[in-house]
């Protein structure tokens, strides 16, 4: 998310930016074709035709043939960039291997440049991956947070290669802690992110079909954090595109809240007080309680409160609503309550009407079109699960599209699986629900099997850590 000189530069800028991815109706690929077959190799073989796959409307693309799709290749080739992913991931996750085939890096036109990847110093970078053994299928994703178009590398894009998918994600258009700067308006930078995905998507199908002389017989978006939100918005915007999504704890925006605005500066606002361990410590923790922070994740609280929670709310407050603090850009870190312009004193309620305005143009309605699954860990103390999913989740059935969703609350996981790591007897990874959610979706679409009903997903009282990094059972 963020740019590639700042997450080298600053560890705990690369660790907050992790906040903030031709119709397919009716078509199926057979629940067998989850795994690569040789009937499903690409015409040819190896790489054949690699300069005739051209990449539509892209401004520049540089195709190359790999004999490593997955970041157990890519890392040596410079086909990835690991500060891209770079705390997102537990340490000990598996990297599959054997998987040749293509991949396509490029830029679509655009003005902006904070995304500073192969030297080129432009946004709407792309990544596209065809796979020589494909099962029909095209998974696409936006960067989590404003990371650039590598960041699911790791979490999603090595597993579902080698499951046969094609692979696509985009860097959103915008990058960095100063991503509020593209654009002419307010939430111009976050309403880009929607159609970047579109684009590639569309861009992505046309490409598949090149490749494998026919379109993918099953479209699929995924993504976390902020690549969850364009899940979302997708399928609720362009359901015509999608087969169905897998929605990793996507961010909510509603112009009547919750959102980020509404969370966040309870937490710059009294967390201190309860770090200080002085006679209004507890009064502290039940207002953070009541914001939305759950019990039993004060553990989490130090962590979020040095790296998340402030760069959070005040890069995306400017985004929105840039007049708050006049002329300064993004306020002032660790400010004091009280002070001038001081985003712990942040009111969103308060707000003029064309900050919920421009909020409003970015924001979720629940009226998604295809079917999508929603993972979310109970202790996500960045995005709570309080004011974030399980929001969601009612407005989904609200808006009369229940049957098209299932939702999932992962007991003990929280917003960034590389914590498990730093709290291993406290916190469960959530990559393994998402490959059991994208399974289960499978099966969904396939007609083969429905999802288990919506409900907690609880931490098996006596499963270790290599249990816990690759077993996540949905309800089964």
């Amino acid at each position: 998310m963020l740019s590639h000189l700042t997450t080298m530069a600053h560890p705990c800028l690369r660790a907050a930016s992790v906040l903030l991815s031709l119709a397919s109706v009716g078509l199926t690929v057979p629940a067998a074709a989850a795994a690569p077959t040789t009937a499903g190799s690409a015409p040819g073989g190896h790489c054949t035709g690699l300069q005739r796959v051209i990449v539509p409307s892209a401004a520049h693309q540089r195709a190359s043939c790999l004999a490593e799709l997955t970041t157990a290749g890519t890392v040596k080739s410079g086909h990835t960039d690991p500060a891209d992913w770079a705390g997102l991931t537990p340490k000990a996750l598996a990297v599959p291997v054997g998987v040749p085939g293509i991949q396509i890096d490029g830029y679509f036109p655009d003005t902006s440049a904070t995304n500073t990847n192969h030297g080129w110093n432009h946004d709407a970078q792309f990544v596209i991956r065809l796979p020589d053994r494909w099962n029909g299928g095209l998974v696409v994703a936006g960067a989590p947070g404003n990371r650039e178009q590598y960041a699911n590398d790791r979490a999603i894009s090595d597993w579902v290669l080698s499951r046969g998918y094609a692979y696509a994600a985009t860097d959103k258009g915008n990058t960095g802690p100063a991503f509020h700067r593209d654009g002419d308006r307010p939430g111009d930078a976050i309403a880009e992110w929607n159609w970047r995905l579109t684009q590639l998507t569309r861009a992505a199908r046309a490409v598949v079909a090149q490749r494998y002389h026919r379109p993918p017989a099953r479209t699929l978006a995924t993504g976390m954090s902020n690549g969850g939100y364009l899940v979302r918005w997708q399928l609720e915007n362009h359901p015509e595109l999608y087969d169905g999504g897998v929605d990793w704890e996507g961010a909510l925006w509603r112009a009547d809240g919750p959102n980020l605005f509404t969370f966040l500066p309870p937490a710059l606002r009294h967390y201190p007080v309860y770090a200080a361990h002085g006679p209004a410590a507890e009064q502290a923790r039940r207002a953070m309680h009541a914001a939305g922070y759950p019990a039993g994740s004060e553990f989490l609280w130090p962590y979020h409160h040095k790296v998340y929670w402030d760069l959070t709310q005040r890069i995306y407050r400017e985004e929105m609503d840039p007049a708050f603090d006049g002329p300064a850009e993004a306020g002032t870190p660790y400010c004091v309550p009280g002070s001038a312009a001081c985003d712990a004193d942040y009111d969103y309620a308060a707000r003029p009407a064309e900050v919920r305005q421009a909020v409003q143009r970015i924001a979720l309605t629940g009226r998604i079109g295809k079917p999508l699954i929603t993972i979310h860990g109970t202790l996500d103390v960045l995005l709570p699960i309080r004011e974030d999913s399980d929001v969601y989740a009612r407005m989904v059935r609200r808006a009369g599209r229940g049957g098209l969703h299932r939702y999932y609350r992962v007991e003990d996981g929280t917003h960034t699986d590389a914590l498990v790591d730093t709290f291993p007897g406290r916190l469960r990874p959530l990559v393994p629900c998402h490959r059991s959610a994208f399974t289960a979706l499978e099966e969904w679409l396939d007609h083969s099997h429905l999802p288990p009903a919506s409900g907690t997903v609880p931490r098996p009282p006596t499963a270790d850590a290599a249990t816990l990094l690759t077993t996540c059972p949905l309800g089964r």
